[in-house]
């Protein structure tokens, strides 16, 4: 039976909070300030061949254009080259310029732009679920079957008066 030893070389619990206060490029004043120059870095970036090949690998592998957005200015924060909010109002263009690539170079991909949601509405569970709400409400309605039945069911509803009460306690306003 072997004994398993210690390790001893992991990281200490905090060691991260170990640093000098604004040693992080994140801690730093951005590289780039406004749009342009973020826009500009990424485009840039973005032509390189080398960046081109690595991304239209990974379009090949399905992963929404949204999330690699997301992910290379997420890095480019964590790098100081620009604030979170340049970062995000940059992720549109960003995602043009990958559609673009993309399309170049003849990749289908995911753009994560789509409403999940709607896909939803296909789902087999689901249909079977509204399918078997129908049905119960299909025995429901069979219940009624008197003409005075449908007559009540039918008529519209009159809204209640609602007496509004006169405000009570301490802190209550009073109309003099």
């Amino acid at each position: 039976m072997e004994k398993i030893e210690p390790r001893f070389d992991a990281p200490t619990p905090g060691m991260s909070l170990t640093h000098e206060l604004g040693a992080r490029p994140w801690q730093q004043p951005a590289q780039y300030t406004n749009m342009d120059e973020v826009i500009d870095y990424y485009v840039t970036r973005m032509a390189s061949e080398d960046f081109e090949k690595s991304l239209v690998h990974v379009m090949s592998l399905d992963i929404p254009l949204t999330t690699l957005a997301n992910t290379i200015q997420l890095a480019g924060v964590m790098e100081g080259k620009h604030s979170v909010d340049t970062g995000l109002l940059a992720m549109p263009v960003l995602i043009e310029m990958m559609q673009l690539i993309g399309d170049k170079n003849g990749v289908k991909y995911d753009s994560g732009l789509k409403n999940e949601t709607l896909n939803m509405a296909n789902s087999p569970l689901v249909e079977r679920a509204i399918s078997e709400l129908k049905e119960e409400m299909g025995e429901e309605e069979e219940v009624i079957k008197t003409e005075d039945d449908i007559e009540m069911a039918e008529a519209p509803m009159t809204e209640e008066v609602v007496v509004e009460e006169e405000p009570k306690g301490l802190m209550a306003r009073r109309e003099a």
